[in-house]
């Protein structure tokens, strides 16, 4: 017969917060598994065109400038999704907004496929990034304002890793799909997250803070520039995330091409296999990454472990572009997705902790995606740059981004074991 289990190891059980799943109801169950899995498939149709980038370059017959100006146009478009969908989530519900913005980039990357010119891809990439934009926030208020505060950190986390999944899904996509059919058949694979919709609208409630308040009130945006402390906090949160985002788009971006771009273009000239396969395992160390960063924001608090993630991932990134050796390049990998990622689970943390129910939503919106719209011009930066010095050396930039973003986070309250009015 089993036996109770001892009480040092009950201790070190609550100390790792391994206790807490036993405790789940449904309604948080579901949500995670919604807005992770809405997340998850937003990864995978975001990142098949960096999947692809070098391919669908050559067929235009652009250069990396252009490159990059195809993904800066998701990434701003995002921007303005994530504005409206935060506001559309205030007004309609959460789950509502949800499954309208996975709509949205689910048709668009499917669309994607079908681009007979630059311009056309362009457009489609902005209406993809519409609907990206607002599937963070609108999933991360669902699971925010239904998990309570000594376990919502480890929630986000699991929400944001699963982007993480996402990448590697788009890698063997690329892999099975690309050598056979060809780029465009790549954002066909696109289309199927929209089937997750059906389960969502059968199987998601609104969140009871949500529902209390009722859905007929008025969204009071106002009150962030009424307040001066929800106002500094507003500008803080955007520049940070600013500065972060600018440090991950333009480094994850690229890095597909850099890994297989010919060592005098300024890459490692690596093969198409080998390249998704070290994609791969640099999403596992994301996928770690995103997940214990929940955990040390709910042990040791938000804004230090946002901040010891960012300056971790300044200092690798400038090595990961310097070297050249296929192995270091498997092994460092993990460790630059670990730190150079792992701080997004925390931001939706801190942000939900830092803004009023009746506006958080539209809050969390504008400061993720004011901040995500800044940083659409990082992949046509490092393209850019890169013309000159190369990609490896033009991360650098990166590595300033991350710091400055670690920063700025100091300047934030500390929010952890706060409970949503």
């Amino acid at each position: 017969m089993p036996t109770a289990p001892h009480a040092s190891e009950r201790a070190t059980r609550r100390w790792l917060g391994l206790e807490w799943p036993a405790q789940l109801t449904t309604a948080e169950r579901r949500t995670l598994l919604a807005g992770g899995l809405g997340w998850m498939l937003d990864a995978m149709d975001f990142m098949l065109l960096a999947m692809v980038l070098d391919d669908v370059m050559r067929h235009f017959a652009v250069g990396k400038d252009v490159g990059g100006l195809l993904s800066s146009a998701g990434l701003l478009a995002s921007a303005v999704g994530g504005v409206l969908f935060g506001f559309l989530a205030d007004r309609i519900g959460r789950t509502r907004a949800l499954m309208l913005s996975i709509l949205v980039f689910s048709l668009a990357s499917g669309a994607c496929g079908l681009a007979q010119s630059v311009a056309q891809l362009v457009l489609f990439r902005t209406i993809l990034g519409l609907g990206m934009g607002g599937e963070w926030n609108t999933g991360a208020a669902l699971i925010a304002e239904t998990w309570p505060a000594a376990h919502r950190g480890k929630a986000l986390g699991l929400m944001q890793s699963c982007w993480a999944i996402g990448e590697m899904l788009a890698a063997a996509a690329t892999l099975l799909v690309l050598p056979r059919f060809g780029w465009r058949a790549v954002f066909f694979v696109g289309v199927l997250p929209a089937l997750l919709v059906l389960w969502i609208r059968r199987h998601v409630p609104e969140p009871e803070i949500w529902l209390a308040r009722g859905r007929r009130q008025p969204v009071r945006l106002r009150l962030l520039w009424q307040r001066s402390d929800l106002r500094r906090n507003a500008l803080l949160a955007t520049a940070m995330n600013a500065c972060a985002m600018f440090g991950y788009w333009g480094l994850f971006t690229w890095i597909p091409t850099y890994l297989k771009a010919p060592v005098e273009e300024g890459g490692r000239g690596l093969t198409v296999l080998t390249s998704m396969t070290w994609l791969i395992v640099m999403a596992i160390g994301k996928w770690f990454g995103y997940t214990l960063f929940g955990f040390a924001a709910d042990r040791f608090g938000r804004r230090r472990s946002y901040c010891f993630y960012l300056v971790v991932a300044a200092a690798l990134v400038p090595v990961y572009g310097m070297v050249s050796s296929p192995l270091v390049l498997l092994w460092l990998g993990p460790w630059v997705a670990f730190f150079g990622t792992g701080y997004f689970s925390g931001f939706g943390t801190i942000a939900s902790e830092l803004f009023p129910t009746e506006i958080r939503a539209t809050a969390m919106g504008l400061t993720y995606n004011i901040g995500r719209g800044f940083s659409a011009l990082a992949p046509y930066a490092v393209g850019a740059l890169a013309l000159h010095v190369g990609l490896g050396a033009a991360f650098l930039l990166q590595a300033g981004a991350f710091l400055a973003a670690a920063l700025l986070a100091l300047l934030l309250p500390e929010t952890r074991g706060k409970v949503l009015e």
